[in-house]
């Protein structure tokens, strides 16, 4: 069933309550439907049929979850665009989604359409929100004058409700296919695990263009009733607003909990109204789990779910003791596991303790990639999903996180794809060769390093970080934080780049470039 008859359910029920708050601005669930239903409206009236793909590139904002939930109610299928993306990877997305239209703020619409010079998609987009010169085909306000529609379009839970892209470790970014009952069984078994109700607030600063701000605590909250507050991160009004707003439920990365740490100094910030707590996206440093639950008061819980696992199939029971790194249990409602040895050449279950690749399936795994079957031959085995995760259970069924099984570089929550920097470093006349590796990093968890061959002598790492700093496609997590200059890069028998060897060499936070 579409989720979208679900969401309007809630909010026929609940028309008067606070649906969304953003810019202290308040929005109720009659008119959360009212504009969703215009949106819908817009949409069939322009061509959009069920099943084609829309876009959306923004940061938490109202218009967010509204282009949402219209996009849904059409029957159509919604694409997240990262808004931190670098212009090749929105490039990407576009085109091997189809992407027919993109909702996208005022500001952003310059940026975007310089992206997809020369596609059809570049005279497809709606502005929200007013700018100078902006260039947009169609603005926000127009698609909200259309009367509303209170008609959804019916879909299978086996549609593609959500194309999410997400990077790997080799080749471009990946759409990852989340049906509709991917995502109405992972919220709610949310709901069930942490037993949300319509009197949950959630502070939501995890993008909700990834599946912790989309399915792991928006969509939830939403279901049941309750009240949603969007913001993006900044670590002092996000504790302003927590004090003030007293939220219930909220999820973080490693690097916002050591922003929190950082800011407060050790200096008690009680922030008793929080029930629920998620933290995910990389590894967490218990130190600080330790210092957050000391200076705030609340307990986090620790999760695992990657995209491919619609964000959440494992966690820590909140009524059960915590195992000190364990990221809990499976959500076996909705998703079963097996810990496989990687020694094997057939599918051997490790013993209880040993390290290996975790291997998932259930109502919560993605059905594939999008328009890739040689990547789904490769991960998926007899209906099981590889996940690339090395762990090991205990003998009590709880999970322990080791390692990746790839290259990946999740850097402050967010994956960073080596190649594709180190595809975007090659173009500098400077370099003659490069491999892009992650290293420890204090805040981020993990910082992109590269390592440069330079292509003359006397070059430093303060002039390739100058040539970053002046490519687009380097900005943001993409940038390299740390460049070593080296004479060659080590390479294994078969001429690849020796990247274990690497990672061992440079295991260390020096010659960072840039903070």
């Amino acid at each position: 069933m579409n989720i979208a008859i679900a969401l309007r359910r809630v909010g026929l029920r609940t028309p008067h309550r606070v649906a969304i708050r953003h810019d202290g601005v308040e929005t109720t669930y009659a008119d959360f439907l009212d504009q969703a239903g215009r949106v819908a409206n817009w949409l069939r009236q322009n061509g959009v049929e069920p099943g084609q793909r829309v876009g959306i590139l923004m940061h938490n904002q109202l218009e967010w979850l509204v282009a949402m939930m219209g996009i849904w109610q059409a029957g159509c299928v919604l694409v997240p665009y990262n808004y931190l993306s670098h212009p090749a990877a929105i490039r990407h997305a576009t085109l091997d989604a189809d992407v027919r239209w993109i909702f996208t703020p005022a500001d952003d619409v310059s940026r975007l359409r310089d992206a997809l010079r020369g596609l059809p998609a570049e005279d497809r987009v709606v502005s929200v929100g007013r700018a100078e010169g902006a260039g947009s085909t169609v603005t926000w306000d127009e698609v909200l004058s259309l009367p509303t529609r209170t008609d959804v379009v019916p879909r299978f839970d086996t549609h593609d409700a959500v194309l999410m892209y997400t990077s790997g470790s080799t080749g471009n970014p990946k759409g990852v296919r989340q049906t509709h009952r991917n995502t109405v069984a992972v919220s709610e078994a949310a709901i069930d695990v942490w037993e949300l109700t319509e009197r949950d607030h959630a502070l939501v600063s995890t993008p909700l263009f990834h599946v912790g701000g989309l399915q792991l605590i928006s969509l939830p909250t939403l279901l049941t009733g309750g009240e949603v507050t969007l913001r993006r991160w900044k670590v002092r009004e996000w504790l302003e607003d927590a004090a003030k707003l007293r939220p219930t439920f909220m999820a973080l990365v490693p690097a916002m909990m050591i922003d929190i740490v950082n800011e407060l100094g050790g200096k008690p910030f009680p922030l008793n109204s929080v029930r629920v707590c998620a933290i995910g996206g990389s590894a967490l440093p218990q130190s600080r789990l330790k210092a957050l639950t000391d200076v705030t008061g609340i307990v986090p819980v620790n999760i695992y779910g990657q995209t491919e696992q619609s964000g959440l199939s494992i966690t820590e029971p909140p009524h059960e003791a915590r195992r000190e790194g364990s990221l809990g249990r499976p959500l076996e409602q909705i998703v079963q596991i097996r810990v496989i040895r990687t020694s094997s050449e057939q599918p051997e279950d490790a013993s209880a303790g040993e390290v290996g690749e975790l291997w998932v399936r259930g109502d919560a795994v993605t059905p594939g990639y999008w328009q890739l079957p040689e990547t789904n031959a490769s991960k998926f085995t007899d209906g099981w999903f590889r996940t690339s995760d090395l762990v090991r259970q205990a003998p009590d069924g709880y999970l322990y996180y080791v390692d990746r099984t790839d290259d990946l570089i999740i850097s402050g929550g967010e994956n960073v794809f080596p190649q594709m920097v180190e595809g975007h470093l090659a173009a500098c006349p400077l370099i003659a060769e490069v491999a892009v590796i992650g290293t420890p990093h204090e805040r981020l968890s993990n910082q992109v390093t590269a390592i440069v061959v330079p292509s003359r002598p006397g070059v430093t790492a303060q002039d390739i970080a100058a040539y970053c700093d002046a490519e687009p496609n380097l900005r943001g997590l993409q940038r390299p934080r740390r460049i070593e200059i080296v004479d060659a890069i080590p390479r294994t028998a078969t001429n690849k780049i020796d990247r274990p060897l690497l990672k061992r060499t440079y295991a260390r936070t020096s010659a960072i470039a840039g903070q």
